[in-house]
């Protein structure tokens, strides 16, 4: 099988050959200075060449997929790319998005969107993702390198992209700050012109004196917001759409598992890392500096083809493995994500993290303690 090492219970790869969503980082600067933002480049102002995008076309064009491939602008911030040349660097993918072989979609803090960025997002169909904790003190953590506030301007760029009738989502970080406030969270995403749905992530940072969010926390989080769903709240919410799904699935027997994504990163010189964007730019004694290869040398198929070979890859899969032999919520969860692994224990091997219990074992319990109680109740 076409693949990355085998799933115990189910004889599929553990991480699939072929690749359906690409991140690009066409610069690595950031105008920001979020409190845990994990980039180490981002005060770089380095930009991606048009050689490097046409390496990413070539290696998507390659792999002759009837799927699409979801090529997903991130950073840094994406939008501090000069237009014209972020413009040029789309050139190359028109080909494939034309003829449906590739969607555009691009993750921003919105401060930078001006309506000739709102043209390009509508002229290339664009699905828009912006990043925002919530109002005033909830944003807290999102400053500019002034250490001032930025939730105004951020909000004058959803403003922006709502005049332009352009929908967005949003991925909001949940603090230790913050996790109680998932009624104030709530009623201000709500509230967003244009703003299609949400998706929480609670951070899990450990270190440097700041302690993870706790998963009795994260529980009453998240059972908060399954309430404010069955009272009739018309916000949609990412993780709770995810595991509706997944639960409708299961009940017509038709639980996908399907490999994990290779999530191949390519940075703004070509450097490619595999399974987490988080990767990019961090070296450790341990892995080096977890690159793959250099899309201006070979395509990505390549990279994968010997993927692993590399340790991290290895060590990855071998937990993979061991999630799906012994971890009640795989099928859900489909084990804790590799950049989660790495930055809570410093390893690829160790079965569950903070991710797992804050973002996914206390997503199940709510729900399902709300359904045990409605059930009992009716």
């Amino acid at each position: 099988m076409n693949g990355i090492g085998v799933i115990n219970k189910t004889g599929c790869p553990a991480v699939a050959g072929a690749f359906h969503t690409l991140v690009v980082q066409p610069t690595s600067f950031c105008n920001l200075d979020c409190t845990y933002c994990y980039l180490p480049d981002r005060r770089s102002r380095r930009l991606m060449s048009t050689a490097v995008a046409q390496a990413c076309v070539e290696s998507i064009a390659q792999q002759n997929s009837s799927h699409p491939v979801s090529v997903v602008w991130h950073g840094g911030e994406p939008t501090a790319t000069p237009l014209d040349v972020f413009r040029d660097l789309l050139t190359p993918f028109e080909e494939l998005r034309r003829s449906g072989k590739v969607r555009h979609e691009i993750q921003t803090n919105a401060t930078l969107i001006n309506r000739r960025w709102c043209e390009l997002f509508a002229a290339y169909g664009f699905d828009i993702g912006v990043s925002i904790d919530g109002p005033g003190r909830l944003n807290r953590n999102r400053l500019d390198r002034a250490g001032n506030p930025t939730d105004t301007r951020t909000l004058r760029g959803i403003q922006t992209l709502a005049d332009a009738g352009l929908p967005y989502s949003v991925i909001c970080v949940v603090t230790p700050e913050t996790i109680d406030c998932a009624d104030a969270l709530v009623e201000f995403f709500a509230g967003l012109p244009g703003c299609q749905s949400v998706g929480f992530n609670i951070e899990e940072q450990e270190g440097a004196g700041r302690a993870p969010v706790s998963e009795e926390a994260a529980y009453r989080f998240w059972r908060r917001l399954v309430q404010r769903r069955a009272d009739g709240s018309p916000l949609r919410i990412r993780d709770l759409d995810r595991l509706a799904d997944h639960l409708a699935a299961a009940r017509a027997g038709h639980v996908d598992y399907a490999p994990y994504e290779p999530i191949p990163t390519v940075s703004w010189d070509g450097q490619v890392v595999l399974l987490s964007p988080e990767l990019l730019g961090i070296r450790d004694p341990r892995y080096g500096d977890f690159i793959a290869g250099n899309v201006l040398d070979e395509p990505i198929s390549a990279m994968l083809a010997r993927a692993g070979d590399l340790a991290y890859v290895a060590e990855f899969v071998t937990a993979l493995n061991d999630c799906a032999d012994h971890c009640d919520f795989y099928a859900f969860c489909r084990g804790a994500q590799a950049g989660n692994r790495y930055f809570e224990h410093h390893t690829f091997t160790a079965r569950e993290t903070t991710y797992c219990r804050t973002s996914r074992q206390a997503l199940v319990r709510a729900a399902a303690d709300h359904l045990t109680l409605q059930g009992g109740t009716s």
